[in-house]
């Protein structure tokens, strides 16, 4: 079985050895001088926030040209295989120096046609099509998407759709304005919003109405919190990051469970129903050892918001489901890695990461259904502590990539004179994630 991953932190096979060189140079020295927090500790995920997105510091700032744009669509029938596959993407990589190339971008425009075909064949055509696309990187995906609608539906649902994509990041969002205005009739119904997503005031002024939101790799780069906890008997506690007075090493520290997001997703993480909570609560007592768990609490976050905001949104994500080479500790624990010149590196700790790397993780799918049902009111408590009886308000379905491509897209396009198929082929640790609202919404 192939995995994949980006270089230094995206989807490419790992024996690309040219990609793998372990060297740091005098970016990791620079980079070790910054002071990404103040005095105060803070949590986890307040330091992965100001390590990835700070406007001066943080990883995505520091590089503009960090999400990779191909000046025209890989001729995938044209190639002999995977050999020479490779030796085309370690071309690219030296002439572009990107750090990567989303597989949006990798297999434009048929991984952008899939997600379409799979909107179109599940929507509710009766009323104007609505799109929210979160982190739109270089707009590959919006432009795909509205080709294909505008090639293959009737013609109104084209003419009265909408698309609007949610970007933190102005550089980027500038880059989807271009990308999409190569077709002249789209720009009448793309329009970018420069802001978080997950901030409740951005949404203020949104109808709720039928819409469809669209997540690719968003969920691997969405803040986590640590928790931590003597052994499995001991109860948790939240983990912060402090400043060593004595030098300029971070520490950790540890604190009694206060913050409210973070006891909610203990709260769904070890909700009874749990498949494997009874085994792991025998094995815990017969070998009790310390326990570190990292919790998606910038996911919980946003869904949160986007049901209370778009609470008949349907919801289609796609991420990974597993990383090779994790060394930093802990369940669910990031990959943490960073490129210069060719040259790569893993981190053992979050703590290295000081704007000069990216941190992302896996996403536990079965989690994340138990957090989009639990946002969307069906798996919330009473007030008096009992389970909701609240029907279930969302169908879900999860998918792995080749799955999905197959029902939805055209995987013909993306196969080799041999057969292989790198879409298909070497994505087996990412999936879809396919979320859609019932009739029971009261």
């Amino acid at each position: 079985m192939a995995f994949v991953r980006y270089i230094p932190c995206r989807k490419i096979p790992r024996n690309v050895d040219q990609f793998e060189l372990p060297c740091l140079g005098s970016l990791r020295a620079f980079f070790s001088t910054q002071k990404l927090i103040g005095d105060e500790p803070v949590l986890v995920r307040d330091f992965i926030h100001t390590a990835l997105y700070d406007p001066i510091q943080g990883y995505f700032s520091q590089r503009s040209k960090s999400v990779g744009v191909l000046e025209r669509s890989i001729k995938f029938n044209q190639l002999e295989g995977r050999k020479a596959y490779m030796k085309l993407l370690e071309k690219v990589y030296k002439q572009s120096d990107i750090s990567w190339f989303t597989p949006v971008e990798l297999f434009k425009p048929w991984y952008a046609h899939g997600i379409a075909e799979a909107i179109l064949r599940t929507t509710n055509l009766s009323v104007p099509l609505k799109i929210y696309e979160i982190g739109g990187g270089s707009g590959t995906c919006a432009k795909g998407v509205l080709d294909y609608i505008m090639l293959n539906a009737p013609e109104r649902i084209y003419k009265n759709m909408s698309y609007t994509s949610i970007e933190i990041s102005p550089s980027l969002a500038k880059i989807q304005k271009e990308t999409v205005a190569q077709v002249g009739s789209h720009l009448s119904k793309f329009r970018v919003e420069c802001r978080d997503a997950s901030d409740l005031a951005g949404w203020k002024n949104v109808e709720q109405q039928p819409c469809w939101v669209i997540m690719l790799e968003v969920l691997d780069n969405l803040p986590h919190d640590l928790v931590y906890s003597k052994s499995q008997l001991s109860p948790w506690m939240e983990v912060l990051v402090e400043n060593k007075p004595e030098s300029e090493a971070l520490s950790e520290l540890y604190k009694p469970l206060e913050d409210p997001l973070i006891k909610r997703c203990i709260e769904i993480v070890e909700h009874e129903d749990d498949p494997v909570s009874k085994p792991k609560e025998i094995w815990s007592k017969l070998f009790p050892k310390p326990r570190r768990s990292w919790l998606p609490t910038g996911c919980l976050k946003l869904l949160e918001v986007l049901h209370a905001k778009l609470p008949k949104m349907s919801l289609i994500a796609s991420d990974f489901s597993f990383l090779p080479d994790v060394k930093v500790p802990g369940e669910r624990a990031p990959l943490v890695s960073t490129k210069k010149d060719g040259c790569s590196s893993d981190y053992s700790s979050y703590l290295d990461a000081k704007g000069d790397a990216d941190i992302f993780f896996p996403t536990d799918f079965w989690l994340l259904e138990r957090m989009d049902h639990y946002c969307s009111g069906w798996r919330k408590m009473e007030k008096d502590g009992t389970p909701s009886k609240k029907g279930r308000k969302r169908r879900t379905l999860t998918l792995d990539t080749s799955a999905f491509m197959d029902e939805f897209g055209l995987p013909s396009k993306t196969r080799t004179k041999d057969g292989y198929n790198p879409l298909l082929d070497d994505f087996k640790n990412t999936k879809f994630y396919l979320s859609v609202p019932t009739h029971n919404t009261k």
